[in-house]
């Protein structure tokens, strides 16, 4: 018996109710292993031009970027910096890394706070995934239990390799980025498979605060980050001191922009299409749509309608004021295929001021005459060609010689032609 008059047995007894009541606690509200996948950022659907460069990312709504990647497709430098940085034993642990623990606790108890969290990577892809997925997580002790107990079951069911792949392609890297793949292309304009060491760096580097690091907002910071990763990286011993200098004295490109769009009027008329004939699949599926655009050809046309405004808007030549024209379109068919290779909407899709986003090559317009060669070239073709009877309104004559009538309604039109070819008229 003790003092209190609790027999061993019975204090056993209570400590095995409590224990249960922790359990119940803790799990009650558990989700299933199987939420996993429920929780995964849904991917972007994707438009190419015929060669496959990327035209635009259609982003689902209230999320951002996400193209998921296998994790053979990860560089082995961005691998092996965000383990550095994130969780250097992640290799060894099971889920739950004890040393990483005892660390966060010694560094909130000297703050007073909940600082650090001592996370590994695999408590962050169930946090990211399953506890209260796209929100900010609760800092609560109960929460950093669940994920303990989740990171041991994802360990159990899902390969390293498989748990740190989930984790680079969920998580947030800044600029509406989710994944390393929507990363590289916001702020390097590439694929993930063509980062350097350098770019690997700077963007594991984010990870720990996206907005803080963020490299167009703070190159500073963001540069100061990158270079406490490479130094992870020699510590881990993935990389050698000469290679980390190296790359810390590279001189990054960034991306114009974090969402580049090309052939703009294109792309919003393939978006529209998609978004009638696939309405579910389109901000659910992550689509990759391949267009028959040429962007070589597009981006040449664009230059070329600027060029020429520009040339008809001088104001520089007495002998010939502006024309004041702010409009131009152009739509370039394959003859073959009748495809699409180019669709030039107007000089600026987002001049507002001149109402850049309407389409004028889908617009309703009066064709003049550049409907007329269509019906010549069919008059000309012997397989199209039948007997009239009787008259046909408006016709000048019934039996005259084609080419003759048609000399006499594009008489000048032809004589220029003829004296740009070098012809005698």
């Amino acid at each position: 018996m003790f003092a209190g008059g609790v027999s061993p047995a019975g204090a056993g007894v209570m400590l095995m109710v409590a224990a249960a009541g922790v359990w119940a606690w803790l799990t009650h509200d558990l989700p299933p292993i199987e939420r996993l996948q429920a929780g995964l950022a849904l991917p972007s659907t994707r438009i190419f031009d015929r060669d496959g460069a990327l035209l635009y990312e259609i982003l689902p709504p209230e999320q951002g970027r996400n193209t998921p990647i296998a994790y053979d497709d990860i560089p082995e430098h961005c691998v092996n910096a965000i383990v550095a940085t994130e969780d250097a034993n992640f290799w060894s642990h099971p889920g739950v890394d004890p040393a990483g623990i005892v660390r966060a606790l010694w560094i909130n108890l000297r703050g007073g706070d909940i600082v650090a969290g001592g996370s590994t990577i695999t408590q962050q892809v169930a946090r990211l995934t399953m506890l209260n997925p796209g929100r900010l997580p609760e800092r609560t002790l109960k929460r950093k239990l669940q994920e303990m107990l989740l990171a041991l079951q994802l360990e159990t069911a899902y390969s390293k390799q498989d748990v740190l792949a989930l984790y680079i392609n969920q998580a947030y890297f800044g600029s509406l980025a989710y994944g390393l793949e929507a990363a590289a292309r916001a702020y390097f304009a590439k694929p993930a498979a063509e980062l350097s060491l350098s770019e690997c760096a700077l963007l594991a580097g984010l990870l720990q605060g996206p907005a803080v690091y963020d490299p167009i907002q703070n190159p500073d910071a963001a540069k100061a980050r990158q270079q406490v990763v490479l130094r992870l990286m020699v510590e881990a011993g993935v990389i050698e001191a000469e290679q980390a200098q190296r790359a810390g004295e590279d001189a990054l490109q960034y991306a114009a922009a974090p969402f580049p769009i090309e052939a703009p009027h294109a792309v919003m008329r393939v978006w529209a299409e998609l978004a009638q004939r696939f309405p579910e699949q389109l901000y659910r599926d992550g689509l990759d749509v391949v267009t028959t655009i040429d962007l070589d050809w597009q981006r040449e046309a664009e230059r070329i309608a600027r060029l020429r405004l520009a040339q008809l808007n001088r104001t520089d030549n007495p002998q010939r004021p502006p024309a004041d024209v702010d409009g131009a379109a152009l739509v370039a068919l394959d003859p073959r295929t009748g495809e699409v290779r180019v669709m030039l909407g107007s000089p600026d899709y987002f001049d507002d001021a001149h109402d850049g986003a309407v389409n004028a090559t889908t617009a309703l317009r009066q064709p003049g005459s550049a409907l007329k060669p269509f019906t010549y070239a069919a008059a000309f073709d012997p397989r199209s060609q039948r007997s009239v009877d009787g008259g046909v309104d408006g016709a000048g004559c019934r039996d005259c010689v084609l080419y003759t009538q048609t000399r006499a309604v594009c008489a000048g039109e032809l004589r220029f032609c003829r004296a740009r070819a070098g012809v005698d008229p």
